[in-house]
């Protein structure tokens, strides 16, 4: 029987796994099949990580926010200046609270103030 030449689709698809795994170690970025069960982990990994990063960048930023309104006396707890910013719909989102809380420390204390007085 004579020799049959394969094709170069598998190849091709093998070579493009391998470029994803290029910073891989080991066995990692040579073998194959190793190579697509840790792409398959990374994928997930970085799929999970996306929302895990969303909160833990929320939860930094509330406590940057609590961090100052408690030094500077503005406040004495985060929820009851969230809860008066929307009372009085001041339309600022915890990043940008946060921003304002390490550059401007003032600048917080006068958005407080400011709800005190219409109160």
């Amino acid at each position: 029987m004579t020799r049959v030449r394969r094709g170069y689709i598998a190849r091709r698809r093998r070579t493009k796994t391998r470029f994803f795994a290029l910073s891989f170690r080991g066995a990692h970025s040579r073998l194959i099949r190793i190579i697509t069960q840790q792409k398959i982990k990374a994928l997930f990994s970085a799929h999970r990580d996306r929302d895990r990063q969303k909160r833990n960048f929320r939860r930094l930023w509330i406590t940057r926010i609590n961090a100052v309104i408690r030094e500077k006396g503005v406040y004495y707890s985060y929820s009851r200046l969230i809860h008066d910013l929307y009372k009085r719909r001041v339309l600022l989102n915890r990043k940008i609270l946060a921003q304002i809380a390490l550059l401007n420390k003032n600048c917080l204390s006068m958005i407080s103030n400011e709800n005190e007085i219409v109160k």
